[in-house]
């Protein structure tokens, strides 16, 4: 890892986030079990499992909307519990499900929100809030003046994740941010969440329960069992090909070996040349670095035994489904 990711503005050193010990106890029944987890400055992790695993707990105790029972949390290098709450929340993006957006506000006095709690201008929030919600791919002129409810559900989501990062916070936090939306916005959404982390390089951790979002969107993945146990916590591609124990083998699915399709990228060790075969007689061709499970769909859509594989103008050769179970073995071996 890059060791600029890994130091804070003022210098200091270490995860962004880190939980040690930490349990949450409701009247005897234990939430979250003796947690330690760390993140990366700028990575995006996911807390994935079956409900009453205590994932959301586990991102609510980060900003104290719930108090740990024991353990500590540390935000970049601070004891939260010894720091204000509210301000505590003012430098930590959080987004739900429900988008929790002001109804009786407009989309661009919503994102404004935060900027003015913290004493802007309403000229310097406002054009902040422009910016974010041009970020989101909401065209302020043409959305900025409508309420929440003249929004679809996508479009409401896009003005909470503007909202949370209108303060520019280093954390973000997201509980089931995609799940009231239809799977194709879902996934166009998660398409946009992506750029936009790359984009800004935030430390991001979201809550899931669907596991295809937790490895196409998570660095890393953190998967939480029965009695708020941390089962796992591994890159995508090893949660896939090598799972700790029977009990996330069996959250994971017998279908992991699909799943490893998109978490794993089309390199030119997996790619055959072809001599004298232009791109254009293979029909679509796909780019490095995309994933297998785009390539074999691009395969499949144009019914044709091959793709072609370009590296920018550079045609590089094809990949095969020999190529593709080539890739994965080989990534399986990295891996391992």
């Amino acid at each position: 890892m890059d060791a600029s990711r890994d130091r804070g503005q003022d210098g200091a050193t270490g995860p962004m986030i880190r939980l040690t010990g930490v349990s949450k106890s409701y009247r005897g029944t234990v939430a979250v079990h003796d947690l330690d987890l760390d993140v990366a400055r700028g990575e995006l992790v996911c807390l994935v499992g079956p409900s009453g695993s205590g994932k959301s707990t586990t991102l609510k105790m980060i900003n104290r909307l719930v108090e740990p029972t024991t353990g500590t949390i540390e935000v970049d290098g601070r004891d939260v519990t010894r720091v204000d709450p509210v301000q505590l929340r003012r430098g930590i993006g959080y987004v739900i499900q429900q988008v929790g957006l002001f109804p009786h506000q407009k989309v661009i006095t919503n994102t404004m929100t935060v900027p003015l709690l913290y004493g802007e201008s309403k000229a310097t929030a406002r054009a902040r809030a422009e910016e974010l919600l041009h970020l989101v791919g909401l065209d302020p002129a043409q959305y900025g003046d409508r309420y929440p409810h003249e929004l679809s559900g996508g479009q409401r989501q896009r003005v909470g994740v503007a909202r949370a990062l209108a303060a520019d916070p280093p954390v973000l936090l997201m509980d089931e941010p995609f799940g009231a939306v239809d799977p194709v916005i879902r996934g166009r959404l998660q398409d946009e969440f992506l750029r936009i982390q790359r984009e800004l390089d935030k430390t991001v951790v979201l809550v899931t329960h669907d596991i295809d979002e937790a490895v196409r969107l998570g660095d890393r993945v953190a998967v939480f069992g029965e009695g708020g146990r941390l089962l796992q916590y591994d890159t995508p591609a090893r949660l896939l090909g090598f799972p700790a124990s029977d009990e996330v083998a069996t959250f994971v699915g017998a279908d992991a070996g699909l799943r490893r399709l998109s978490v794993t990228r089309v390199e030119a060790a997996h790619v055959d040349p072809v001599d004298g075969t232009p791109a254009s007689a293979l029909g679509a061709t796909v780019e490095l670095g995309v994933s297998l499970g785009e390539a074999l769909a691009v395969m499949l859509r144009d019914d044709r035994p091959a793709v072609g594989v370009t590296d920018g103008p550079r045609f590089v050769g094809v990949l095969t489904p020999e190529g593709i179970h080539r890739a994965l073995r080989g990534s399986l071996r990295a891996e391992a």
